[in-house]
């Protein structure tokens, strides 16, 4: 296996968000509210190791805190799921509710076609882990 980047991400006060690095080298995102400063936090992170991602990844979205996304998290969620190397990202994200997953099903599908992570949701997060743990040849 090759060398786990180094995670370049730190908590800040404020910011409701958690990363840590996964064991495969993917991202685990815990989502505590999607405040104005945790919006700004994430994206400005998403964007940068989208810039940085030069191989087939796993991240793991834990939204399951979080009980509305607003129009402009939807919004810079469909820049990043658009960025070319989001296609090699395959990504679980973890929902409590349907308002919450059908926000995720608007990212979905306006993000640009082929350039997009191979993305599905679940509300069980071993499901999630599961399908996370399959080989990355098997996209999506």
């Amino acid at each position: 296996m090759a060398e786990i980047k180094p995670l370049n991400w730190a908590p800040k006060a404020g910011v409701g968000l958690s990363v840590i690095r996964r064991g495969d080298g993917g991202l685990t995102l815990t989502f505590t509210d999607l405040s104005d400063a945790t919006l700004s936090d994430w994206h400005e992170f998403a964007m940068e190791h989208l810039f940085n991602a030069d191989r087939r990844t796993r991240n793991l979205y834990d939204l399951r805190l979080v009980k509305e996304i607003p129009e402009k998290t939807i919004r810079a969620a469909v820049e990043a799921n658009s960025d070319p190397s989001a296609r090699n990202i395959r990504v679980a994200v973890v929902v409590a509710d349907e308002k919450v997953a059908g926000a995720i099903r608007e990212v979905s599908s306006l993000a640009l076609a082929g350039t997009a992570s191979a993305m599905k949701l679940f509300t069980d997060i071993n499901e999630a882990e599961g399908w996370l743990a399959r080989p990355l040849d098997q996209i999506p």
